[in-house]
């Protein structure tokens, strides 16, 4: 069931402002700016924590907005909205309840790359996030522009050149403190926006622009290596204006899949939920791109773009000749516009009426809104620790489009880990890291962080190299109990409720293996499954389980007294003993791999001059990136598999000594206290 219910209006209203004005306090353990799909994640796992967070934003209303397409999840990001869901985070919940056509992506292959993927009702998901937000507790929200950074010198005991202290608004004399910032300034870091031959600072139509004060403390205060992207949204089409019978019917899935662990269901009824439509470009959208590319600057610049949700102008100049797709999305359910995926433009709106029209369907079609691109700073990621903190800054962390990604589920889950990490810094608490062999989300901050990025960074399934492991339906054995035991991000009720299923999901393993018999009477009790005689004589219920015909609920309905308690897990099972054998054959890699985590690299090591078998550009790799594991170094680019092998006995070598070391300064104070007793001992009493 859905775990949600929404306050009427009138209350809602009332909550949002008791969060606008006059702050009580100018002291916080932890300060988020912004409130896209990283910073609210951020700050609201801040304070589920224990942090005492504000989250600064420039319009508290427009906390939650779905800035460019109204959907969710999908192939590999499905994978990041059901890990951030197990960690306690609000997106999948509020797709939950958003959602208003769902449907299971790459279905017809194996479920470790299924994509949940939503429509989401725009007012519906703002409504969830701030609502979520503004009662959780130990959060205060509050409306502001960051002028500023406040940094001061670092603490000697920690590594970094600069220390955070918090944040100055705009318009204001005074400033507020806090031990950790959190950074999540999607396309509003020196944000420039683009349409036809006309440009304005800005990150979103309708938003005023970031204080440059912020860009130049990252730049010149902080020495951070900056870099520009650019992106684009495309023009809201009038529903009514279109002729939907030219165009192909998408249903969704009759039964609707919540992204949510805690959900057995969605808010919006199967029934209720709306079609997509698909329709295709035509040479006539060819040549108004072609006609009109001198009035258009944003595309004639070389500023890089997103490789996997480009503008209609890249592809057509890319791919010429072909035929795009272009889906037709609803945006909510009393909404009278619809969402053209697949038509990123920024030229002008007059051009771009032309183009709509020259496509089926659309012949008529008016414009709500027209599309425009955006370029903004991004920080380079390499210079950030595996807990999305910046290397040369204690207390500063960075989550979202500013570390160079792309799309609201890799922003949310970077903004998770962020806020989780800021968290823990600001109460003394030792950072925790996900490794790539646990998580999608570890996936994703890894190549981050190790590689660094040229173009917007995407998550797809094909990214994880252990991607029968970590599938949409395991998330949460595998997140939720080390949020809860390591993190400190997972509530009691998510942790409970993982408790219960782990232990349900090991009793309901272990009575499938208990289930064995001959392949003759497994035939027998299974007559329309072919069972091959060449089979080991005794096979397992797992072992039959993995036959492709082979259902739970047969099973159950044959040894109900043994299996029909478990019949809640019927689809789980099922894929637990179809991915069995894959994932017993990853797990001596998945081993090799987390001991090369666990062999950490001391961030003040002097790669340059270190006295190990290196070449130069290897040691110029290794100085610019600074892994922080020999797992990240042994992912960078250039770097020999010999020179991980010096690195490894480097770390063997220094390791022991340093043990060593230990053992001799435990002895030597021993014999002290010991020959201090043995004086005290001999004074008179």
């Amino acid at each position: 069931m859905l775990t949600k219910k929404l306050p009427p209006v009138h209350s809602f209203l009332l909550l949002v402002s008791r969060h606008v004005g006059h702050l009580a306090r100018q002291q916080y353990d932890v300060i988020v700016v912004g409130g896209g799909h990283a910073g609210t994640e951020a700050a609201a796992a801040a304070a589920r924590v224990g942090a005492e967070t504000l989250l600064v934003t420039q319009k508290i209303h427009t906390i939650g907005v779905l800035s460019c397409n109204p959907s969710l999840g999908g192939v590999g990001k499905g994978q990041l909205v059901k890990e951030i869901d197990a960690l306690d985070g609000l997106c999948g919940r509020a797709g939950d309840y958003a959602g208003i056509h769902f449907s299971i992506l790459n279905r017809r292959k194996g479920p470790a790359v299924w994509g949940p993927r939503a429509q989401l009702d725009r007012q519906r998901y703002r409504e969830f996030i701030q609502s979520e937000l503004l009662s959780t507790p130990r959060l205060t929200v509050s409306e502001g522009s960051v002028e500023e950074l406040l940094v001061t010198e670092p603490n000697p005991e920690e590594p970094g050149k600069h220390r955070v202290t918090g944040i100055r608004l705009a318009n204001c004399d005074h400033s507020i403190s806090a031990s950790s910032v959190v950074l999540t300034t999607g396309t509003f870091l020196s944000g420039s926006l683009f349409m036809g031959q006309t440009s304005s600072p800005g990150g979103r139509i309708g938003d005023a622009p970031s204080s440059a004060g912020l860009s130049h403390t990252l730049r010149e205060r902080l020495r951070l290596k900056i870099g520009r992207l650019r992106t684009g949204t495309p023009p809201r089409i009038v529903k009514d204006s279109v002729d939907l019978s030219l165009t192909q019917l998408h249903p969704p899935d009759s039964h609707p899949t919540p992204f949510s662990f805690l959900n057995t269901r969605t808010y919006c009824k199967p029934e209720e939920q709306l079609p997509c439509y698909l329709t295709y470009t035509t040479p006539g959208v060819e040549r108004v791109v072609r006609e009109s590319l001198h009035l258009n600057c944003h595309i004639q610049q070389d500023t890089k773009g997103p490789r996997y949700c480009p503008s209609i102008e890249s592809r057509v100049l890319r791919f010429p000749g072909r035929k795009h797709q272009v889906w037709l999305e609803p945006e909510g359910v009393t909404s009278d516009l619809l969402y053209p995926q697949g038509l990123s433009m920024t030229m002008p709106p007059d051009t771009q009426l032309r183009l709509i029209r020259e496509i089926p369907g659309m012949h008529k079609a008016e414009i709500h809104t027209p599309g425009y691109g955006v370029q903004y700073d991004f920080v380079c990621p390499t210079q950030l620790s595996p807990a999305l903190q910046v290397k040369s800054t204690q207390g500063l962390f960075l989550a979202g489009q500013i570390n160079g990604t792309t799309g609201y589920e890799e922003a949310a889950a970077q903004g998770l880990w962020a806020g989780t990490n800021a968290a823990r810094w600001a109460l003394s608490v030792p950072p925790v890291a996900l490794s790539r062999t646990e998580s999608y989300i570890g996936v994703l901050i890894d190549d981050l962080v190790s590689r660094g990025v040229t173009e917007p960074y995407r998550m797809f399934t094909s990214r994880a190299e252990f991607r029968t492991s970590l599938r949409p339906d395991n998330a949460d054995l595998r997140l939720s109990l080390k949020g809860w035991k390591e993190a400190g991000c997972v509530s009691s009720l998510r942790y409970q409720e993982a408790l219960r299923v782990k232990n349900s999901l090991q009793d309901a393993l272990a009575s499938l293996r208990a289930l064995g018999m001959s392949t003759t009477n497994w035939r027998k009790k299974l007559p329309g499954i072919h069972i091959s005689e060449t089979k080991s004589s005794i096979l397992t219920g797992m072992d039959v389980l993995q036959y492709k015909d082979v259902t739970f609920e047969m099973l159950a309905n044959v040894f109900p007294e043994h299996l029909s308690s478990y019949m809640e897990f019927s689809q789980r099972l099922k894929i637990e003993a179809v991915y069995k054998p894959h994932c017993d054959a990853n797990k001596k890699e998945i081993e090799r791999i987390q001991r090369e985590e666990n062999m950490s690299l001391p961030q003040d090591i002097d790669y340059l001059s270190l006295p190990v078998s290196l070449s130069q550009e290897v040691r110029e790799i290794l100085d610019r990136v600074r892994p922080s594991t020999l797992g990240a170094a042994t992912r960078l680019e250039g770097i020999t598999p010999a020179a991980i092998v010096n690195l490894l006995n480097y770390v063997n070598f220094n390791g022991k000594r340093e043990k060593i070391m230990h053992r001799n300064q435990t002895d030597q104070r021993d014999d002290r206290e010991e020959e201090l007793c043995a004086r005290n001992a001999s004074l008179p009493q």
